[in-house]
């Protein structure tokens, strides 16, 4: 017979016991590890906690005052052109996303091959990271972006040169402000060599480039690039989204073709869990502050704007060109996309004290996928063209996603999107994506 709880103890019962929302259990765990450890908490992924995301919009879609495209019969363009009429060979995609820059060191050789030959079959770019480039992802990928970071790892002039764009990274949406780690053991003899750094060693990227300290030194270091690669190839910059406003303006007069914006939902192979969840803002509300800061200087749709952090599907691409970017960039999703937390590996996952999905110790190097690991036992795993082909199809599929999105509002390019397109389900969504609330014509801080 089971007791009432009416008969129990009130300070002793099992039915009055409440997890305090201030120190829940995660909470009280964190501070234990911290007190056992006196380390603070590194790790891969992403932000954790609840954010408002691109979910929180919605399309309107075409009617009676707006008419669709009807289905596949009506063209709907989806190509982006980066750095025309600045460089002599501006980057031309197919597709409005792009691979976001992983290094190598934090991912396998075979996992950087994937990335190129996906990025390839599906008519978009692929990009370099921290660490340099690698003889794999160069010859697999018909389009590279060469990121230009400020530990200056790998950096070499003549694989500058090689690149079909420089990325200048000024901050990472996981961590702006702060720079990235590469434990010891995933530093092998090839890691080592390519960064000029000790084998087996910790290693800590800067968190700001050493020759320069502001917009003025970055306009000088973007004319310095253009000079070595003979104004050949365009140049972004890739800012963290915690003030994207004057970023992008900043950006914007020291001479680039395109900026990148992370949001907070970016993902990270190493940093410290403090920087993952609590800097940043998320990427809903980053874009619109990055597009009025290009709006008001006259360059809205000339200089490119690649909006990043948490992309997964094609509304979110959709979603995010609606807000004003010409193209996304995807780096957790890809990684998943050919492989990574694959929940036929469940097993080995437990055995690490995890589960698919929910892994996040990235800076470990014992991925079970072989994606984000220098084990040559386990990167064997890993077929760089079976992993390519599946990226490939994730790429395809996003794209069809965001055209269908497109055409039921009446659109004939990606790129005719537009926040009138929008409507938001939050009142936080509607604030910071600068739409208006469903069903009224009310935008938090905009309008009466």
């Amino acid at each position: 017979m089971s007791p009432d709880p009416s008969n129990q103890d009130p300070i002793h019962s099992v039915w009055n016991l409440r997890e305090s929302h201030t120190f829940d259990r995660n909470v009280i765990a964190e501070i234990r590890r911290a007190a056992n450890t006196g380390i603070y908490r590194i790790r891969g992924f992403g932000a954790k906690r609840e954010l408002p995301t691109l979910d929180d919009l919605v399309f309107l879609g075409a009617s009676m005052s707006r008419y669709p495209l009807e289905g596949y019969r009506e063209a709907c363009g989806t190509d982006v052109v980066i750095g025309e009429g600045r460089a002599e060979r501006p980057v031309r995609l197919e597709i409005p996303i792009t691979i976001a820059g992983m290094s190598f060191g934090s991912l396998s050789a075979q996992a950087k091959e994937a990335l190129g030959r996906g990025a390839n079959a599906a008519g978009t770019s692929t990009t370099t990271g921290d660490g340099g480039m690698t003889r794999e992802e160069r010859q697999h990928s018909s389009m590279l972006v060469y990121q230009y970071l400020p530990s200056r790892y790998g950096m070499n002039p003549d694989d500058l040169r090689k690149a079909d764009a420089i990325e200048v990274v000024v901050g990472q949406g996981a961590k702006p402000g702060g720079g990235g780690m590469l434990l010891g053991q995933k530093i092998n003899e090839r890691v080592a060599e390519m960064r000029t750094l000790p084998e087996g060693i910790d290693q800590r990227s800067a968190c700001r480039h050493p020759d320069w300290t502001g917009p003025d030194d970055l306009e000088i270091k973007i004319i310095e690039l253009r000079e070595i690669t003979d104004w050949q190839v365009p140049v972004y910059v890739k800012v963290g989204a915690a003030r994207p406003y004057y970023d992008t303006a900043l950006a914007v007069k020291a001479g680039a073709d395109a900026v990148v914006v992370d949001g907070m939902q970016g993902g990270t192979a190493a940093t410290q869990d403090v920087f993952i969840e609590h800097v940043g803002i998320p990427t809903i509300a980053a874009i619109p502050e990055a597009v009025r800061a290009l709006k008001e200087l006259g360059v809205h749709r000339d200089v490119k704007l690649i909006a990043a952090g948490g992309i997964r599907s094609g509304a979110d691409v959709g979603k995010a060109i609606a807000l004003g970017a010409d193209a996304v960039s995807i780096g957790t999703a890809a990684l998943i996309a050919i492989g990574d937390q694959d929940p036929g590996l469940e097993n080995e996952y437990r055995d690490l004290g995890t589960s698919a999905g929910a892994w996040e110790d990235y800076q470990s190097g014992t991925d079970p996928a072989g994606i984000t690991t220098q084990d040559p036992m386990l990167t064997g795993r890993l077929d760089p063209v079976i992993a390519g082909r599946r990226l490939a199809n994730y790429l395809q599929v996003l794209t069809l996603e965001v055209q269908t999105l497109a055409r039921a509002n009446g659109k004939s390019h990606v790129h005719n999107l537009e926040p009138e397109d929008l409507a938001a389900l939050t009142v936080e969504a509607a604030a910071m994506a600068k739409v208006p609330l469903a069903g009224t014509g009310w935008i938090p801080g905009v309008t009466a």
